[in-house]
């Protein structure tokens, strides 16, 4: 227990020191050796732990996006039993998400962080997304509400899409929607798009 309590913590200091020198250095200063010392660790432990650091990029955007208040959110969405109020729910977790990944992918492109790289980040983050989800939308077919004449795979594919950080982008960021905004948004379009008419949630 103890063991993991310290590298749990030399993970935090590792991913904070990445932050602190994405503001103040940029992607060119942010190399193992400066992590390594800023962080107060040999740079073969920076290795060992995360490999790259395209590692390190990865558990910053993890650290700064499921935190507590996401899991708070989550435990909400999976402890509502009405398939309507888990998806009116689940638009809450996708603010909680794309809120949080969006400031740090401004920070990354802000330092210089590389466009491939930057790509792949969000590549990788997506799958993952898809993967995660696919427990809402057995939960909405076991429950007998999905929408009928649509298929488990288009109702992935539309879940997957509502909720990602495109369309967060473009309401949020570019037509300057608050995220209350596009949080009751999305909640209204999640329940029209994948839910069967002639019942309301609680």
């Amino acid at each position: 227990m103890v063991r993991q309590r310290q590298a749990e913590d030399t993970r935090r200091r590792i991913v904070e020191a990445t932050r602190q020198l994405l503001q103040s250095e940029g992607y060119a200063g942010m190399t193992i050796e400066a992590i390594a010392q800023r962080a107060e660790v040999s740079a073969q432990s920076v290795y060992a732990i995360f490999k790259s650091k395209t590692g390190i990029l990865i558990a910053l955007l993890d650290q700064s996006t499921f935190g507590p208040d996401y899991e708070k959110v989550v435990r909400q969405a999976l402890g509502a039993n009405d398939p309507e109020t888990r998806l009116r729910l689940a638009a809450g977790v996708a603010r909680q998400i794309r809120g949080a990944q969006s400031a740090v992918f401004d920070l990354m492109r802000g330092a210089g962080v590389v466009a491939p790289e930057l790509a792949n980040l969000q590549q990788q983050r997506e799958r993952l997304r898809y993967e995660k989800e696919e427990g809402m939308i057995n939960f909405l077919r076991d429950s007998g509400r999905l929408r009928p004449g649509l298929s488990y795979k288009a109702a992935r594919d539309i879940f997957w899409m509502l909720t990602g950080g495109d369309v967060y982008r473009m309401l949020v960021s570019e037509r300057r929607w608050s995220p209350q905004q596009y949080q009751d948004w999305l909640a209204d379009t999640l329940v029209h798009s994948l839910l069967a008419t002639g019942k309301t949630g609680s």
